[in-house]
């Protein structure tokens, strides 16, 4: 559980950290699932429904930069996504009726371990309300080195940056950020990172010898229905499922408005919506 002080910083900071919340034998064993999940994995040949690799690799590279939803396909994962101590916090940050939303693990493999710019969750799959937190467990030791988290504090309770090029969303801020107040979340192997849907974060690429593995679910209240975005809303809702409480019958409607991102193209990922926006905006500069 948060203590009063820690569910304070989230309100207040858009973000906490709760030190020490997976064991080291937890640890351990998720990145043995990790291990069995990716270690025949190449760019040439993968299961690119479960795994997203780094392009920057030759055909027969093995560097992983995701694996897609493994608190639905993985059992060790699963268990922890629907666990009460994980539930418990959860709810103390977004209520008593909650749905798990999504979830993924990010790579950043040393030396090659991609860069993800600033964005804001929520920009990417608007809801009617923002009681979602995204929680981010850190398996392996994280620092400014191999690519930890950075956030903007006290920017979650105001409007959403603009993530958009001429009316096209582009999965990333495209307007002047001022990160002079940025944050590098340093912390061990186990701590687990509460962050409000709408603190700005980012990550530089890994440039050390050291993995930065870490384990991202996303958690929203019951009544926080997804404004339909076609069939990109059906995508991300596939993995949706009540965890504790009660559904909800009606939404409930906090944002008096959000932006509607119009995507550019179909992408399997952020990294991928990234990519593509930075080589437009470069090839139009």
């Amino acid at each position: 559980m948060l203590t009063a002080d820690q569910v304070c910083e989230y309100r207040e900071h858009g973000y906490t950290i709760l030190h020490g919340f997976l064991s080291a034998s937890e640890v351990e064993a998720m990145l043995s699932d990790i291990d069995a999940i990716s270690g025949a994995a190449t760019l040439a040949n993968h299961d690119a429904s479960r795994m997203e690799m780094e392009p920057s690799q030759g055909p027969e590279g093995k560097s992983v930069r995701r694996l897609y939803e493994p608190c639905t396909h993985y059992p060790r994962f699963r268990s922890l996504s629907e666990s009460k101590r994980l539930l418990d916090v959860a709810e103390q940050l977004v209520g008593p009726n909650l749905l798990f939303h999504y979830s993924k693990i990010n790579m950043k493999p040393p030396m090659i371990g991609s860069i993800v710019e600033w964005h804001q969750d929520l920009t990417y799959y608007p809801l009617t309300n923002s009681d979602s937190v995204t929680v981010l467990f850190y398996l392996d030791d994280a620092d400014s080195t191999n690519g930890c988290l950075k956030v903007i504090p006290n920017r979650h309770c105001e409007p959403p940056l603009d993530h958009t090029l001429n009316g096209l969303f582009q999965g990333r801020v495209t307007q002047a950020v001022d990160d002079s107040h940025a944050v590098f979340l340093e912390a061990k192997a186990g701590s687990a990172i509460f962050m409000h849907c709408l603190t700005p974060h980012a990550s530089a690429p890994n440039k050390s010898a050291k993995s930065r593995r870490t384990l991202i679910l996303s958690y929203r209240a019951a009544d926080a229905f997804p404004i339909h975005l076609g069939t990109r809303t059906d995508e991300n809702e596939a993995h949706v499922r009540l965890v504790r409480g009660e559904p909800s019958r009606t939404a409930r409607f906090t944002l008096r408005t959000f932006p509607i991102p119009q995507f550019p193209r179909q992408t399997k990922s952020l990294y991928e919506l990234q990519e593509y926006s930075r080589k437009k905006h470069e090839a139009r500069t």
